[in-house]
Formats: C-alpha cells, structure tokens, sequence
C-alpha cells in the first residue's frame, strides 16, 4: 500500500497531525482497508528522518503536527508521473495456496477453489452493493469520486480473482487430479 506517498499528497493539501491523517487517508480512499495509527507515525517517522516531510509544531492537543517539505513536494510530483511497476509481483496468498495444495497430501484442491470461488463472490455482491450506495448518492466532491473508483478497482479485482479460478478449475478437470477422499482407494 502507497501509504508513505498517501500521506506526502494529503500534507500537500496543508499540515496535519497523525490522526487527522488517517482519517482522510480513510476516507478519501474508500476506508477499505483500516489504517492503523501506528503505521501512520512509523510512516511519518520514516518520512521525516528521510527529510520529505517537517515537525511544524504541535497543536493545543500535543500532537505533532506535520507539513511537506519541498524535497516531499518533489518525490510526491515523481510519484505522480511514473507507472505502477508490475515487474515484482507481491506474493500472492491464493496462487501460493492452490500451488500447495495440488500435491499436498488429503487436500482436495478443487474444494480450495471452491471455498475461495464462495468467498469472492460474497465480496463481489458486497463491493456492488457498494458501490450502489456510492451511485445513489451526489459524486459532486472528490471524496465519493475517489470512493467509486476504489469500490471499483475492488469490483474488478474480484471478477478477474474469479475467471482466475473458472480457468483453475477447468485446468484440474483436465488434469483429472484425484479427490482428496479417492487417494486411499
């Protein structure tokens, strides 16, 4: 997650202390995952000793307040005009899991696909009916636009997750791998 650069955009707006912080990270990006404060300090932290973002002080509550610093400005412009690599992939926990699962020993790997194949289409239904609530309302401001586009992404990752696992299943059926209760036999 682009938390480090999240928070470089929301400072260029103006400065802000931690939780004013993860609150608009939230908001602002749909709050589809729950942003914890600790990463936000460590974040900002990191963000500091690399000299992209300064202390400006602290407001009437004692909490410290944070502002962009110009070499933040220009790592924020940077991060705006280049791509999203694709060339590491993340480890993905589904891929990892049917790969096991082939061989592993009493796993019926079609019945992974299947429990996975269940899961994702509840979240499919969920991220629509979300997506729904953000349509019925007013996309005037950039807060619901950004909501929809995230919903969105979500909606899309969910329909690409599931033709994934048709061509899974589809590719064991060929294969005619075993069930996990015909091994003994």
């Amino acid at each position: 997650m682009a938390i480090r650069h999240g928070l470089l955009a929301l400072l260029a707006d103006g400065p802000r202390h931690g939780s004013r912080l993860r609150a608009e990270f939230e908001a602002r990006t749909g709050a589809v995952r729950p942003l914890h404060i600790g990463r936000v300090c460590a974040a900002l932290g990191r963000l500091e000793h690399e000299g992209l973002v300064t202390r400006e002080g602290v407001d009437g509550a004692g909490r410290v307040v944070y502002a962009l610093a110009e070499a933040g400005r220009a790592e924020l412009r940077a991060w705006y005009a280049r791509p999203v690599e694709r060339t590491d992939p993340p480890r993905d926990e589904l891929a990892i899991k049917l790969v096991l699962a082939v061989a592993a020993p009493g796993v019926d790997v079609r019945e992974v696909v299947e429990v996975q194949r269940r899961h994702v289409s509840e979240s499919l239904h969920d991220y629509v009916r979300r997506r729904a609530e953000v349509l019925a309302g007013s996309l005037r401001g950039p807060g619901e636009v950004a909501r929809l586009l995230v919903v969105e992404r979500l909606i899309c990752c969910a329909e690409a997750e599931s033709r994934w696992l048709d061509h899974c299943e589809a590719r064991l059926l060929r294969l005619d791998l075993p069930r996990a209760d015909d091994a003994g036999k």
